[in-house]
């Protein structure tokens, strides 16, 4: 059972990969890319814990989500600093922070890269097959 509900939260991790690729190959709001950027990490963080029985919390910080999956494979440990980036995305492509914040193309590019360097890594931990990087 834990495996298809990790398998569902993959999956939506993944149209969120794919969101945020096409607008930002289409030159959309760039806080939008960076928006759908966070909900990918979180849902394939939440997925991942799943799988390893860890009960669902509403929580939208990568940096907690990933401490908990630290605990199981230590090998994530090197997520920590995309991850505690990252998760400031949320807040600040949705709520106003009290300053204009500005995201680059490379910069997005880079955090997809690392969801997707992240997804490989969940991949070999708990043999599942999602896309991670090509």
């Amino acid at each position: 059972m834990a495996k298809k509900i990790a398998e569902e939260w993959f999956s939506k991790g993944q149209k969120d990969i794919d969101d945020a690729e096409f607008l930002l190959n289409n030159d959309r709001a760039l806080e939008n890319v960076a928006y759908h950027i966070q909900q990918a990490a979180e849902k394939y963080l939440k997925g991942f814990l799943i799988y390893n029985d860890w009960k669902l919390e509403k929580i939208h910080d990568l940096v907690k989500l990933l401490e908990e999956t630290i605990k199981i494979d230590k090998s994530f440990h090197r997520f920590s600093i995309p991850m505690r980036k990252i998760t400031n995305f949320y807040f600040e492509s949705r709520y106003p922070t009290g300053h204009e914040v500005q995201y680059t193309k490379q910069e997005l590019r880079n955090a997809i890269k690392e969801i997707k360097a992240m997804i490989n890594l969940m991949n070999k931990s708990i043999n599942l097959n999602f896309k991670g990087e090509k």
